[in-house]
C-alpha cells in the first residue's frame, strides 16, 4: 500500500466520522431545536416539596435562598433545608429565615452516614421527609430564574410523568472561563435534552431536577450505587428514567441560575467528579456517548490530514456539509436555552471540545472522589 493509498483510506475514515456527527445532529439534537412543549388543555396544581442540600454554604443560602422561598405559587409548597454537618454559621441564617417564612422547614444532621459517601444520604433524608409526592430538586449555590420556578417545573407532570428535567445554568459574565463553562453546560443539556426526546433518556442534573417520590421508592432510593460519591442526580435519572415517564422542560422562567467556577482548576475538579460517574451508565448510553465523543475527537484530526496531504477541495466540502448543519441547529437550540449570545463562538468552541475530551478522558477511569463539597 502506497501512501497516496494511505491517506486516500484516512480521507474515506474523515467521511464516515462525519457522516456520524451529522447522524447525532439530524437525529438527536435536532429534535431539541425544533422542540415545542406540549399545550396542556387542562391545567393542574400540584403541592410541591423543594429540596436543597447544604454543607457550609451559609453565603451561598444568604445568596440565593430567598429566590426559593418567594416563589409565587398558589398551592401548597415547603422548602426543605437539609444541613449536612456544616460548621459554619447555616444553622443561625436558617433560623433566621425560618422566623419570616413559614415554608422553609429545616432538617439537621449531626452525624456522618458511615459507608455512604457524598451528597446521597442527607438528600435521602430530605426526600423522606417532604410531606409531598412531587419533589423539587436544586443546589445552594442556584437561584431560581424567576418566581415561577416551581409553578412552571411542576405543570410538566401529567399521570405518565414521574421525571421532570430542568436546566441549570450559570450567570453570563465576561471572560474566557465564564463562556467555556457556559458552553459545556449548554453541550451537556443539548445532550440530555435530546436524547430524552430521542426516548433515551440518562440524565438530569441536580441544581434543578423534579421526579416524583413514588419512582424514588420504587427504585430503592439511591441503593443501587450508594458506594459512589457523585450520581445522586444523574445515576438516579439513568436507572429510573424510561421513554413514556420523563419529560423535559426549558421554558426560561424554570431555569435555575449559579455563578461559574472563577478559576480553572476549580472547574476542572467539578469536571472530573461530574464526569467519574459516565461509567456506571446503562451500556446503551455508554455507547451513544462514547460514539459521539470518539467521532468529535477525530474530526479535526482526520480533517487536517485530508486537507494536506489528499484533497483539500474534497476536504472542504466535507467540513462545509457539517458546519452548516451545525450552525442551522446549534442557534435554534441555543436560544431555546437562552445562550444565543455565544453563537458567534460555536465554531472557535467547537474546536476547543477537541482538547476539552482529552484533557477530561483520564476522570472516566478514575475512582470518584468521597466528599461531595
Amino acid at each position: 500500500m502506497n501512501a497516496t493509498q494511505i491517506w486516500q483510506i484516512l480521507f474515506y475514515l474523515f467521511c464516515l466520522i462525519t457522516l456520524i456527527q451529522v447522524f447525532y445532529y439530524l437525529f438527536f439534537f435536532a429534535r431539541l431545536a425544533f422542540y415545542k412543549a406540549r399545550l396542556k388543555t387542562t391545567s393542574q396544581t400540584h403541592p410541591v416539596s423543594v429540596i436543597i442540600c447544604t454543607r457550609d454554604e451559609a453565603a451561598n443560602l444568604a445568596k440565593n435562598l430567598p429566590g426559593a422561598l418567594v416563589q409565587q405559587y398558589r398551592t401548597t409548597h415547603e422548602v426543605i433545608v437539609v444541613d449536612d454537618n456544616s460548621f459554619d454559621d447555616t444553622k443561625y441564617l436558617l433560623e433566621a429565615y425560618q422566623k419570616t417564612y413559614k415554608q422553609l422547614q429545616v432538617v439537621e444532621l449531626k452525624q456522618e452516614a458511615k459507608l455512604i459517601p457524598g451528597k446521597k444520604f442527607p438528600l435521602s433524608i430530605g426526600i423522606k421527609t417532604a410531606k409531598h409526592e412531587i419533589v423539587l430538586l436544586t443546589d445552594a449555590d442556584c437561584v431560581p430564574a424567576s418566581e415561577c420556578w416551581i409553578e412552571k417545573m411542576q405543570e410538566t407532570f401529567d399521570e405518565q410523568t414521574e421525571i421532570v428535567l430542568g436546566y441549570g445554568a450559570f450567570h453570563k459574565k465576561s471572560g474566557l472561563l465564564n463562556k467555556i463553562v457556559r458552553w459545556e453546560t449548554f453541550h451537556t443539556a443539548l445532550q440530555y435534552f435530546s436524547y430524552a426526546l430521542a426516548g433515551k433518556p440518562y440524565m438530569g442534573v441536580g441544581r434543578n431536577l423534579s421526579y416524583k417520590k413514588t419512582i424514588f421508592y420504587r427504585h430503592k432510593g439511591f441503593s443501587a450505587h450508594n458506594n459512589i460519591p457523585s450520581g445522586d442526580d444523574d445515576l438516579f435519572i439513568n436507572m429510573a428514567a424510561t421513554k413514556s415517564n420523563t419529560r423535559i422542560n426549558i421554558d426560561k422562567d424554570a431555569f435555575t441560575l449559579s455563578d461559574a467556577p472563577k478559576t480553572w482548576g476549580a472547574w476542572i475538579k467539578q469536571k472530573n467528579r461530574h464526569y467519574s460517574t459516565g461509567k456506571y451508565y446503562k451500556p446503551v448510553h455508554k455507547f451513544l456517548l462514547g460514539l459521539y465523543t470518539f467521532s468529535h475527537i477525530l474530526f479535526y484530526p482526520l480533517f487536517a490530514a485530508s486537507v494536506i496531504f489528499y484533497n483539500w477541495e474534497l476536504a472542504l466540502i466535507v467540513f462545509g456539509i457539517r458546519f452548516l448543519i451545525q450552525a442551522v441547529i446549534l442557534y435554534p437550540c441555543m436560544k431555546k436555552l437562552n445562550e444565543q449570545a455565544m453563537y458567534p463562538w460555536f465554531f472557535i468552541i467547537d474546536i476547543w471540545m477537541f482538547f476539552y475530551y482529552l484533557i477530561f478522558a483520564a476522570a472516566v477511569f478514575k475512582r470518584p472522589k468521597k466528599g461531595w463539597k
